[in-house]
């Protein structure tokens, strides 16, 4: 499984950018899956839905479909990898995008804007291999226009050996 995680402080346009590389990487006729990580322990389902009820007296998985869309809730340890989990749903994909996990296994690179006031990662963090950015910024690693998303995508797809 190829995967490049995108990371960055909030609001400083992960998810917009997400969006738009999985627009310009899918019209090159590449599959993108993605997963959202947060570094927060919080309910995905809804309490006193019947799928949550399911799952609290242990079930395992916990599935729930519908007419048009179907999820699966699988526990985890806290330092579990995920991907090995979820290896199987992400089998058909050429490249997986994660949102965050800047822990997590796989390349990283970073999105970060001035205007939002925060410190980019990348000045501490090693394991950070380029910065998206239309700004200026001092750093001895690649600076990657925000702007040009067909160049973006080509490093992101380079970086993942794709």
């Amino acid at each position: 499984m190829k995967i490049i995680h995108i990371v960055g402080r909030q609001k400083n346009g992960k998810t917009t950018l997400i969006i738009d590389l999985i627009a310009e990487i899918k019209n090159r006729g590449i599959s993108v899956g993605t997963l959202k990580h947060s570094s927060h322990s919080h309910e995905l389902d809804r309490p006193g839905k019947d799928s949550f009820l399911h799952r609290k007296a242990g079930s395992i998985p916990t599935a729930i479909a519908t007419k048009d869309q179907m999820a699966v809730f699988l526990p985890r340890k806290p330092h579990e990898n995920p991907f090995e989990k979820m290896a199987p749903l992400f089998s058909n994909t050429d490249l997986v995008l994660v949102e965050g996990y800047v822990s997590g296994p796989g390349k990283k690179v970073e999105v970060w804007r001035k205007e939002v006031g925060t410190s980019p990662l990348i000045s501490g963090q090693n394991n950070i291999e380029a910065i998206i950015t239309d700004d200026p910024i001092k750093t001895n690693r690649p600076v990657w226009p925000r702007k040009d998303i067909r160049r973006l995508a080509d490093n992101i797809l380079e970086l993942a050996g794709l």
